[in-house]
C-alpha cells in the first residue's frame, strides 16, 4: 500500500470513496459531493492523504480548520473515508497513523471529529489511536428529514504544543 499527498488528480477516487460514504447514511450529513474547487478550499493544505494498492484508491484523508480564531490554529477536524470494498481490512488504521504524523509535522495539536453514534467502526477506529469522547450533541441536524446526534471525538497530541 502507497500513501501519497492529495492532488487535483485524485478527486474522482476521492469524490468516488466519499459519495459511498453519502450512500450509507452513517459518515456524514452531506447529499452530495462537493466539486474539487469546493473540497479543496474547505481543507488544510497539508495533511491530505490517499491510500492506494497498485492502481486502485482504498480510502483517503485530510483535515479541515475548525475556527478561523488564531488561538485555534493548532487544531483541526478529521475526515477520513474507505472505499467500500476495502473496509475491515485496516486501511483506516493506517491512514489515521500517517494523519497523525502529518497533521502533528505541521503543528496540529488537537484533532477532533465528529460522527453519529451508530457508526461504530469509526468510533472503534479513533479510539485506537487516542480520540476519547468529549460529547454528544443531540439532534444537531437532519438528514433524510430524520434528526441526528452526532458523537465528539478529540485527541490531544503528546508531541505538539505541551511546553
Amino acid at each position: 500500500m502507497k500513501i501519497l499527498s492529495i492532488n487535483k488528480n485524485h478527486y474522482s477516487d476521492i469524490a468516488a470513496i466519499y459519495q459511498q460514504g453519502i450512500n450509507t447514511g452513517m459518515a456524514t450529513f452531506e447529499t452530495s459531493v462537493p466539486s474539487w474547487e469546493s473540497w479543496n478550499e474547505n481543507k488544510l493544505y497539508h495533511s491530505r492523504l490517499i491510500a492506494f494498492e497498485d492502481k486502485e484508491a482504498l480510502g483517503w484523508a485530510a483535515l479541515s480548520k475548525v475556527s478561523s480564531r488564531c488561538v485555534y490554529g493548532g487544531v483541526a477536524e478529521v475526515s477520513i473515508y474507505v472505499s467500500e470494498n476495502h473496509r475491515g481490512k485496516g486501511v483506516g488504521k493506517i491512514l489515521m497513523e500517517n494523519l497523525i504524523k502529518e497533521s502533528e509535522a505541521n503543528g496540529i495539536w488537537t484533532l477532533q471529529s465528529g460522527m453519529f453514534p451508530e457508526n461504530e467502526a469509526t468510533i472503534a477506529l479513533h479510539k485506537i489511536f487516542g480520540f476519547r469522547i468529549i460529547g454528544y450533541r443531540e439532534k444537531i441536524g437532519k438528514l433524510g428529514g430524520e434528526w441526528k446526534d452526532s458523537v465528539i471525538m478529540e485527541r490531544r497530541s503528546t508531541i505538539v504544543g505541551i511546553d
